[in-house]
């Protein structure tokens, strides 16, 4: 307990101080912090346990037991850390695990009550240094409005990395703009993808110009190479997240989503987007690499098009979450991404009912990278 104490203390102190250097100007950058790739070793990942029945009006009773198949494949490789709103909330969730057969000894529930699900945009955006042959970490707590004050209230996502760093003893930083997880994309080694249509809206950060929002994304990710795509995926209403069409696999590679259908309203969007990629290149001055994932077509729900899109996977310590829809390009998508991802396990996780919420397994989980 001693030990304990002296620790937390400690903590306590360190916190104090990259607060106090933060304060007089110095960004995670300077003090040798960068964001690192989705596939570098994680801890554990996030989630936040879905209760809001309007974000799935008439199918948020199948949703749960999609985050318990979720849950179950990442207890195999890393822990699973998830916010609930108390206690009897985790002991609710704790009692669908255990029906759903997850590994509940790498599971940890974290009391941060949340207004919806999608953590990737309103949990910790997590950055690292090494140093001395160690590597430590931090947490970035962008401003969260829910994709331009569409779904009000969000006073409780918003807060929600600043609980989990005083919680957990962790160094926070406090950007200023509002920024998503779920808008950009980083291969690790400086280069930063992410699209106009987001980041350039006026309800996110109207007083910020493409220059001023770059280097708010250089001083609080440790990048150094932007690549801007242009519009996002029909149906979308985060305003065209970078995880809908294109992801790093590797370095120097990136997948990203085509749509063959010529008559299709997806078509034209996804070609620019695909021809701006052959056309940029990573940090060092080299071309991409560019490998084309399909569509799943169309799905709707109630006459809505929803933002179905393979490209909202998730890479996990040995396995990648790929998101299906009972389609025929499931398979050829799942066979793309275990071509590319050969040290991990590709498998599908039927998400027909998650993306009527207009989102899937991407941006229902955050990654909290390993340190030493």
């Amino acid at each position: 307990m001693k030990l304990a104490k002296q620790t937390k203390i400690f903590n306590f102190f360190v916190c104090f101080l990259f607060s106090l250097s933060h304060r007089f100007g110095m960004t995670p950058r300077e003090l040798g912090y960068f964001m690192p790739a989705e596939w570098e070793p994680h801890e554990a990942t996030w989630l936040s346990w879905p209760h809001k029945e309007e974000s799935w009006p008439g199918a948020f009773y199948l949703v749960p037991g999609i985050f318990v198949e979720i849950t179950r494949h990442l207890t195999d490789s890393e822990l699973v850390r998830i916010n609930v709103a108390d206690q009897d909330f985790a002991e609710r969730v704790r009692t669908l695990l255990k029906k759903g057969e997850v590994n509940l000894e790498a599971v940890r529930f974290h009391l941060n009550p949340t207004d919806d699900a999608w953590v990737r945009d309103h949990g910790p955006i997590y950055v690292v240094r090494d140093r001395d042959g160690k590597r430590e970490r931090a947490i970035n707590d962008w401003g969260y409005n829910a994709w331009g004050n569409k779904y009000p209230p969000y006073d409780n996502d918003d807060v929600v990395p600043s609980r989990i760093a005083e919680e957990m003893g962790e160094v926070l930083f406090k950007p200023g703009i509002v920024m998503e997880g779920g808008s950009l994309d980083v291969n690790g080694q400086g280069t930063l993808i992410t699209t106009e249509a987001c980041l350039l809206n006026p309800n996110r950060n109207p007083h910020h110009n493409r220059e001023q929002i770059e280097q708010y994304l250089k001083d609080y990710l440790g990048v150094t190479n932007i690549l801007w795509l242009g519009e996002g995926i029909a149906g979308d209403d985060t305003d065209g997240h970078v995880d809908d069409l294109t992801r790093f696999v590797s370095l120097d590679t990136v997948v990203t989503v085509i749509e063959d259908d010529p008559q299709d309203e997806n078509y034209e969007v996804l070609k620019e987007n695909y021809e701006r990629l052959l056309q940029m290149r990573d940090q060092d001055g080299n071309p991409l690499r560019v490998i084309k994932l399909p569509m799943p077509g169309p799905v709707y729900f109630e006459d809505q098009r929803l933002p179905a899109s393979y490209a909202n996977f998730y890479i996990a310590n040995k396995s990648v979450l790929v998101p299906a829809y009972r389609h025929e390009n499931d398979e050829k998508a799942c066979a793309i991404l275990q071509e590319i991802f050969t040290d991990r396990q590709v498998i599908g996780v039927d998400c027909t009912q998650l993306i009527w919420g207009l989102g899937s397994i991407h941006c229902v989980t955050q990654q909290q990278p390993a340190v030493d």
